[in-house]
């Protein structure tokens, strides 16, 4: 087997497991971890549970981004993802808000990657404002075609009416068709204000294919941009960005594989110019957002403040040639860890316009402590008086001769183990080699990127965390983030030269909060035959049971009404006792407008010490309604849900669905 041959099956591979988290032969089933021996990310995002992969652009909606991405709860036993939604007001501090849009809700089985938008002007006619979300599914696959993800792929529209919390797909049938196609999918949805219309790209294999849509449904193929030299193609992106000259360019960008070029296997972009119907690229040789082995599926998003001048970023830190090694799973059961969100700029240097990415900086809002280490000369190794496994460290280093420098990351207590961010002679470098490599190959352990050899000088940032590192060079031009597992005792921090001295200035040690997300927590989705275990009836809807419906905005096949065959029936539907452990409840509501307090009232109520704290009603529609509950005053108190039903004239009835609790 050529290495080419090999470097192919382990690209099929990669592909067939993409969409659906699918688990290799490999680690067992997870194991409780002590804190100490947990890989559980400090502060960079990581999956509450099981399997996560590809990021989703977020949408930026009510004051909060909404950040989606691909999710496997059935991870280790059964293929599929779902779309998983968490918010963010800063991009650092995430909260989870559960499965957005779940899989096996049509006949196409489960969702890939996407993209949503907000379709203010309501081109698709689900309403203005709602989130759309165009993704890739399997055309109506065979039970074989979803064990390896060997089904057509083709595009399908999913909606939201509440905000991106809930989606709906669109029917089974694809707004974009295969076509025969080996390869299509990974759209994303771009809105082309000036010809007032929406673009697409689509990862086609080795092109990117540009189509033009007037509302989302039907679409026309317009261009496809070519490049045979980086495998295939996923996750394309295109987007607008003004550099530092004044100049606006647009840029695309896809995940790619540059091995066979010598190049990275992350996020490939090209400055250029693109007129609505084609990208025209300045040169074709890529760049790369990333020189490391661990930041693949990555996503850009406009900075709302200031949309032309910076973007976000973020991606996925995995390897398709590794997916599965992570220790995450057997010690604390979930696979799926993101890089931090970047910051990313233009910039124009004398070789062309070229991105630059620092970590956002609401990061360092999030800071616990700041230890300065001052000024050290350098000449051999110098460790530091500082030890930790989570950290930001910042160093101004200057030499005047020498043959290589750096620092040794997570180094073990006999000096033997550790991870290596350097600067030698003309290039940058992260080794993990001496620790933790996910690669059972041992392929894939240094990564390079270009760096001036006149210089002697340079600004190094690098965060560390459970599992990750990320090495910031002077203006992120260069970045490499890699995963290592390095053993969790060690902590240890050394300065390196060899060939000469060099000066480390502004020594600097940043920690972090730790902002692991507490899940969110469904309590009622009506979904069964009963309202659930512990849920009680009283007067004419005794002995309900959810109702099968389909209400719009309606999640599921069925809800809770308290119609009972007539608008006369009333009564109250109460559920059991729960916690208050998270900052809002989140639920649906139609139904009667009663308001609690009047004579017949129709409302759902908070119950906290038998008295009701919150309630809301219906609006004498059938079109189920978000209501956000904010709860923080409640924190740890017990509390039950009430239906109460006292009306019995027109719309004498309430509708309910999914109940959530999140923060």
């Amino acid at each position: 087997m050529t290495s080419r041959l090999r470097f192919s099956l382990t690209i099929l591979l990669g592909l067939a497991l993409t969409a659906l988290g699918v688990a290799a032969p490999g680690p067992a089933g997870p194991q409780p971890a002590r804190a100490a021996d947990s890989y559980r990310s400090v502060y960079h995002f990581t999956v509450p549970d099981h399997w996560k992969n590809d990021p989703q652009r977020p949408v930026y909606v009510d004051g909060a981004f909404h950040y989606y991405y691909l999710y496997n709860a059935d991870y280790d036993q059964a293929v599929g993802t779902a779309w998983r939604l968490a918010t963010t007001t800063d991009n650092v501090a995430f909260h989870d808000q559960g499965v957005a849009a779940p899989k096996k809700s049509n006949a196409n089985y489960d969702l890939w990657s996407g993209s949503a938008v907000v379709d203010t002007d309501n081109t698709a006619g689900f309403g203005a404002g709602a989130i759309v979300v165009l993704t890739t599914q399997m055309d109506h696959p065979t039970p074989a075609q979803i064990v390896d993800a060997s089904g057509p792929q083709a595009q399908f529209l999913w909606y939201s009416t509440d905000g991106g919390r809930n989606f709906r797909p669109y029917g089974d049938t694809p707004v974009m068709a295969n076509g025969g196609r080996k390869d299509f999918r990974d759209p994303k949805v771009v809105w082309d204000a000036p010809r007032n219309r929406w673009v697409a790209l689509l990862a086609e294999g080795d092109r990117i294919g540009f189509y033009t849509s007037p509302d989302l449904k039907n679409w026309t193929w317009a261009s496809s941009y070519v490049n045979s030299t980086l495998g295939t193609l996923e996750c394309p992106d295109l987007f607008q960005l003004k550099a530092d000259d004044g100049t606006t360019r647009w840029v695309m960008g896809a995940s790619a594989n540059g091995y066979l070029t010598g190049a990275p296997n992350t996020y490939a972009y090209w400055v250029g110019t693109f007129d609505g119907t084609a990208f025209t690229p300045d040169t074709t040789i890529p760049q790369w957002l990333d020189h490391g082995l661990d930041w693949y599926g990555g996503v850009t998003w406009e900075d709302p403040t200031a949309p032309l001048d910076r973007r976000y970023a973020i991606a996925w830190m995995n390897n398709w040639s590794y997916p599965y090694t992570t220790p995450t799973w057997a010690a604390d059961g979930f696979n799926g860890t993101d890089s931090i969100t970047r910051q990313i700029t233009l910039k124009h240097h004398a070789d062309g316009y070229a991105l630059a990415s620092r970590p956002v900086p609401a990061l360092d809002n999030h800071a616990t402590g700041v230890t300065s280490l001052g000024t050290i000369q350098v000449n051999g190794r110098v460790p530091l008086d500082y030890h930790g496994t989570a950290y930001q460290l910042e160093a101004d280093v200057s030499w005047s001769t020498l043959d290589n420098l750096g620092i040794q990351l997570r180094v073990s207590a006999d000096g033997t183990r550790h991870v290596d961010a350097g600067i030698n002679h003309d290039y940058s470098y992260l080794n993990r080699r001496q620790t933790g490599n996910p690669d059972p190959s041992g392929q894939r352990e240094e990564t390079h990127a270009p760096y001036d050899p006149a210089k002697t000088q340079a600004h190094l940032r690098i965060l560390v965390d459970r599992s990750t590192v990320e090495y910031f060079l002077d203006d992120g031009r260069y970045v490499h983030s890699s995963l290592a597992f390095p053993d969790p005792a060690d902590n240890g921090i050394s300065l390196f030269t060899s060939g000469g001295s060099a000066t480390f200035a502004n020594v600097t040690v940043t920690e972090f909060a730790n902002l692991a997300q507490r899940p969110a927590r469904t309590l009622a989705d009506f979904e069964g035959t009963t309202y659930g275990s512990g849920w009680t009836t009283t007067g004419g809807l005794t002995g309900t049971a959810p109702t099968p419906a389909s209400l719009p905005g309606q999640v599921g096949a069925a809800v809770l009404d308290t119609y009972a065959g007539t608008d006369s029936a009333t009564g109250t539907i109460t559920s059991p006792a729960f916690t208050i452990d998270r900052d809002t409840l989140h639920l649906l509501v139609a139904g009667g407008r009663h308001p609690l307090g009047q004579p017949g009232a129709t409302a759902v109520n908070l119950l906290v010490d038998g008295l009701p704290v919150r309630t809301a009603t219906g609006d004498d529609t059938g079109t189920l309604k978000p209501v956000t509950w904010d709860l923080s005053q409640w924190q740890g108190r017990s509390a039950q849900l009430q239906i109460l039903d006292d009306a019995t004239g027109g719309w004498g009835h309430l509708m309910l669905d999914q109940v959530t609790l999140s923060d």
